[in-house]
């Protein structure tokens, strides 16, 4: 079995209140707490004279009204997107409508996956929009900047094809990483194919690694230091789940949920569907590597076996 993580859930905050927490950065958390959100999404506006938005957060009208309020009359001409789930893009046509910005993000994609369709727990799956048009389309390392700020795209797919961290371009002593769900400090982001693939997410695991950003600001939860090596943490800890999961098939289990109950014990009920899509991801992952057999499409009934 995996060693657990080290998770931070500490967090200061007060719902439509922001909060400055970094030089140029405010913080405002949604009001839509639950086992998949944490204590909410996370809403960022960067920039001084004027401003960018990082994911508008769920269809929330309090929550619109609170990131207005902080922009102080200041015009808000971007909206950056980190990616298309439901808790991070739901308000973006009442921010659209209350400030004409332009739109920055992924845009459309198709999945690739060998995962059958389904309809994802909490917000996630199903509820991603595939044929999103941003007014930027950004891919990795392009940049887009207001009046006085400036961020890089980060492609970094897994949690969803269209994921982008954003790099914020500052000469002040922090390098500030803005990763949306593909890290954050209070949990493991959930990787439930056919959107999320494992094999991609490890892989922006690693690119991240690479990077030498020194704070870093998520989609939920707190913010957490040392942006590479708590990557480099979740790559190890994802490499042991993979572990645990090819062990439990070659010692008996032929489903996910026999793997799941096996190597998630004492797990909260409520985290349970999402436990089943992160093996699903995995068995996805190790498929692809010729390492389990399938009988039929992949899916979480799916018969399995070890190669």
């Amino acid at each position: 079995m995996a060693d657990p993580l080290m998770f931070k859930t500490t967090m200061e905050f007060d719902y439509g209140v922001p909060r400055e927490i970094a030089p140029g950065v405010v913080r405002l958390v949604a009001n839509n707490p639950s086992p998949f959100t944490f204590k909410g999404t996370n809403t960022y506006l960067i920039g001084s004279k004027s401003l960018a938005v990082i994911d508008p957060g769920p269809l929330d009208a309090e929550h619109c009204r609170s990131i207005l309020k902080a922009a102080a009359g200041r015009p808000i001409t971007h909206i950056l997107i980190t990616h298309t789930h439901r808790d991070h893009v739901d308000g973006l046509p009442a921010l659209l409508a209350a400030t004409g910005a332009k739109t920055a993000g992924y845009g459309a994609y198709q999945l690739t996956s060998r995962v059958a369709s389904r309809n994802g727990p909490g917000g996630e799956g199903s509820h991603t929009d595939r044929t999103m048009k941003p007014d930027i389309v950004l891919r990795d390392g392009e940049d887009v900047a207001g009046h006085d700020w400036a961020v890089t795209a980060v492609h970094t797919p897994g949690h969803t094809p269209d994921h982008l961290s954003f790099a914020l371009r500052s000469t002040g002593s922090d390098r500030v990483l803005f990763p949306g769900d593909h890290v954050m400090a209070w949990n493991t982001s959930v990787v439930a194919p056919p959107e999320g693939r494992m094999g991609d997410y490890l892989t922006s695991l690693e690119k991240l690694m690479a990077r030498d950003d020194t704070i870093a600001f998520p989609g939920h939860g707190g913010q957490y230091e040392t942006p590479a090596r708590v990557a480099k943490a979740y790559l190890i800890h994802r490499r042991m789940r993979d572990a645990a999961i090819l062990d439990s098939i070659k010692g008996g289990a032929t489903n996910v949920d026999a793997i799941v109950a096996q190597i998630y014990k004492g797990l909260n009920p409520k985290l349970v569907p999402a436990a089943a899509m992160s093996v699903l991801a995995h068995l996805e992952h190790q498929w692809e590597r010729d390492l389990i057999t399938v009988a039929g499409p992949l899916s979480l009934t799916s018969a399995l076996a070890a190669a």
